[in-house]
């Protein structure tokens, strides 16, 4: 059972990120408005170029905040749609998501650009791989929450086995806050690195790319929890009629 902190910690960054996308949409929309326009300004790509780094960042920061007070909510973020949550990866996208989406959206690359990015995409698989490994241990660890509470709820002190149990579970929030912001360093120099490689046209393009697939993602998420939503209201409409309500 969640505690009226956890409640509110959820409850707070909900707020946070539905806002956050909302203005990401509008990023998007000034991002594909900048790639249409012939006579736009390097100035002006960079300083949108930054605008964008920097409300990724926001989300960044806001997120480690978060964490930090409760992790257990970033690896089932209630704020997320079921679609969304069945993407997830130690708290967030894959890292090598990026390379897929920089394939699909920038295709002028140089062979130098090319040799680079591939340097950065053994270098990400490697530690993407190595964190996998961890992160499965750390699943493995959440099938004794449910038995946790059990204990708390029914079980009362057996000769201090309560306490131990509780004292493992707090280090393994450890392990998971310490696997969630290395995943977030990984996926944020990843997204550096490639960035280092493209000129501010290809970046406004992969940028662009990055934007249209979470915000689409999230669209075809909300989509799907409103089928399932009326499929069960219909469901339960005729249940009802079955029963002579």
């Amino acid at each position: 059972m969640a505690t009226s902190d956890d409640s509110s910690i959820a409850q707070n960054f909900a707020s946070f990120f539905n806002g956050w996308l909302v203005r990401l949409e509008r990023f998007h929309e000034r991002l594909v408005q900048a790639l249409n326009e012939d006579d736009i300004q390097h100035q002006q790509l960079e300083s949108l170029i930054q605008q964008v780094l920097s409300h990724y960042e926001q989300y960044l920061v806001e997120k480690s905040t978060a964490a930090r007070e409760q992790v257990l909510l970033f690896y089932s973020p209630p704020w997320l749609t079921s679609f969304e949550k069945a993407l997830l990866w130690v708290g967030g996208f894959k890292p090598f998501l990026l390379f897929k989406l920089l394939a699909n959206s920038v295709t002028e690359l140089t062979p130098e650009q090319g040799e680079a990015i591939e340097r950065v995409k053994c270098e990400t698989r490697r530690e993407e791989r190595e964190l996998t490994q961890d992160s499965a241990t750390i699943q493995e660890s959440l099938a004794a929450l449910p038995l946790l509470k059990l204990v708390r709820r029914y079980g009362g002190r057996i000769d201090g086995e309560l306490s131990e149990l509780e004292s493992a579970m707090e280090n393994m929030k450890v392990e998971m806050l310490r696997a969630l912001e290395r995943a977030d360093k990984l996926r944020r120099t990843t997204v550096r690195k490639l960035l280092q490689t493209l000129s501010p046209v290809q970046t406004v393009k992969f940028l662009a790319a990055s934007a249209e697939f979470q915000l689409t993602v999230r669209k075809r998420g909300m989509q799907k929890g409103q089928e399932r939503a009326s499929y069960f209201t219909i469901i339960n409409y005729f249940v009802g009629i079955c029963n002579g309500e």
